[in-house]
């Protein structure tokens, strides 16, 4: 039961820091920062 309500608790922490980046409108930083993680490893940037 104890490891339930832990699951329970970081799954509803998960949700507000996704909601919280949302609102703070850092889904353009984190898909930019993630393209140029990409273009990298393949060489091209």
């Amino acid at each position: 039961m104890k490891k339930f309500f832990i699951q329970i608790i970081f799954l509803i922490g998960s949700i507000l820091s996704i909601f919280l980046g949302i609102c703070r409108s850092e889904i353009a930083t984190v898909l930019n920062k993630a393209i140029n993680i990409c273009l990298e490893c393949i060489g091209i940037g």
